[in-house]
């Protein structure tokens, strides 16, 4: 597969509003201990529609709701953010709630900069390297993102974009309406089945074993936004005249705006041990 790669005063141009290359220095000293799931498997198989209705589902346990990206010292996000994983022999999944009284997306096109949406982020590495890693993005339309990294951006990284989740199904279900202002929504859904296949380094083993720890975090990216002619638009500072900045939410907190450093990632510990639907 040839894979391009974008320069980097590219790659700062695209992403410069989100949580790709620039860090934040703390305003006080705090401890931040990375997370950790445990991710259980399904012998049954999973409809991937979004709904989160399958009985392996209602089995495996959530993660804590996210926090701000710089952790404490910012307050509790307002909108609840949530995640649960499982696994079998061919897939990883992952879903995840998220609370939106006002569910919007305009993005339609794969791999464009989804979030410039509201979108649900995921990052992957699996052997603990803080160098390979792999990032997928939804938007609420169900529009993916997804790249490759070879090392992260502070390291002198490039995205590469032309890299594909081959075989990857995702899934989005909005309770509530897409893009209508005139009511209020209650969350939007997402479920993946991200395959081992489409995740493979040389290094790594294909499939997990029991008890094999990967590095992982989810980030939420949700933007301030107003209602003009009968459409979602960002909010604007009145100075620039630019989108005023996003909200970052994750499930381990970084310390600083910047999910680009997978050491500070939480743990995604593989059990062979399989949920018991009711």
């Amino acid at each position: 597969m040839h894979l391009f790669t974008l320069s980097k005063s590219s790659i700062r141009n695209l992403i410069a509003g989100a949580t790709m290359l620039f860090t934040t220095v703390p305003a006080f000293s705090q401890v931040i201990t990375p997370l950790r799931y445990t991710c259980y498997q399904t012998n049954t198989k999973l409809v991937i529609d979004g709904k989160l209705e399958d009985a392996a589902w209602q089995q495996a346990a959530w993660t804590d709701d996210f926090t701000d990206i710089e952790g404490d010292k910012k307050p509790k996000p307002p909108l609840r953010t949530r995640v649960k994983m499982l696994w079998d022999q061919q897939y990883l999944y992952i879903a995840a709630e998220l609370e939106e009284p006002n569910i919007w997306g305009r993005l339609l096109q794969r791999d464009t900069i989804i979030f410039h949406d509201n979108d649900f982020e995921v990052f992957i590495d699996q052997d603990d390297d803080a160098k390979e890693y792999f990032e997928i993005e939804l938007n609420a339309r169900n529009t993916p993102f997804d790249l490759f990294m070879p090392r992260p951006y502070n390291e002198g990284g490039h995205a590469l974009i032309n890299w594909d989740a081959k075989g990857m199904r995702t899934a989005v279900h909005i309770n509530g309406t897409l893009n209508k202002p005139t009511d209020k929504d209650k969350s939007w859904t997402v479920e993946m089945a991200i395959p081992f296949t489409a995740l493979r380094l040389l290094n790594v083993r294909e499939l997990p074993l029991n008890n094999t720890v990967w590095r992982i975090n989810f980030s939420r990216v949700e933007w301030d936004t107003e209602v003009k002619n009968g459409q979602y638009v960002k909010v604007l500072n009145p100075a620039t005249k630019r989108p005023v900045p996003e909200h970052n939410w994750v499930w381990s907190p970084q310390g600083v705006i910047n999910m680009h450093i997978p050491q500070k990632w939480g743990y995604l510990q593989f059990s062979t041990q399989t949920v018991q639907p009711k």
